[in-house]
């Protein structure tokens, strides 16, 4: 594609889904705009013509015709329509099929868990001990996984950052902000976890990151907030 019409991004605002697929627009120089969707219209046509599931993000890209929703396939789709020269990513077998593994890692775990996470300890009407301190738990057992690996690797997929790696920040930037974790030991204390944190800060500092990236742990709790409603 010679010129490439802007991509529409359907967002908040305050939710991490939507930034993980600007960091990845971002670092493919694909142009977009931002359609800011309030809350109240989520679930409300025109919106639900674009996702019946009333959730962002999702894209409009008039360059294919595609509307897509769901993070994980937006991402996919990106990367399949224009990364074709593998700029944050690989073609090749088994690395293609391993950044799925690692991208389904992010959105079936670590969204899913840090998201709860925030709405027991923060938005629960109710104190629920054993819910909070479950997924606290999870929260730092994602947190090893990617720990476990990272001591051994560079990066989660190959030798180069891919949108593996891009696809975990939104939450992974957040964490040191979520106060609510002392209750059960501080997470990084003595150290722990070094490989996952020297990893982190390497992508932090990325330039799509850093325009990205924020508000982060008030972005979390907004959006848990707001969901359950």
């Amino acid at each position: 594609m010679s010129i490439i019409k802007p991509l529409t991004l359907f967002s908040h605002g305050d939710t991490p889904n939507p930034t993980k697929v600007a960091i990845i627009l971002k670092e493919l120089s694909i142009p977009y705009k931002v359609a800011m969707i309030e809350w109240d219209n989520l679930h409300k046509e025109p919106f639900t013509n674009v996702t019946p599931n009333g959730r962002v993000p999702a894209i409009d890209d008039p360059n294919t015709g595609i509307t897509l929703w769901e993070s994980g396939a937006i991402i996919q789709y990106l990367i399949d329509t224009y990364d074709k020269e593998g700029k944050i990513s690989y073609s090749s077998s088994p690395e293609r099929y391993q950044q799925a593994q690692w991208l389904f890692f992010q959105t079936s775990g670590q969204g899913p868990y840090y998201g709860q996470a925030v709405w027991f300890h923060k938005h629960h009407p109710e104190r629920l001990p054993t819910a909070e301190e479950r997924y606290v738990r999870e929260v730092e057992r994602v947190i090893g996984v990617l720990d476990s690996w990272l001591q051994q690797h560079d990066y989660l997929v190959g030798d180069k950052v891919t949108y593996a790696d891009l696809s975990f920040i939104p939450y992974a930037a957040a964490v040191p902000r979520m106060d609510f974790l002392n209750q059960y030991g501080k997470i990084f204390e003595g150290g722990k976890y070094a490989a996952y944190q020297a990893w982190l800060e390497k992508l932090l500092a990325r330039d799509s990151v850093k325009k990205g990236i924020e508000p982060t742990a008030e972005l979390i709790e907004g959006a848990a907030n707001k969901i359950a409603k």
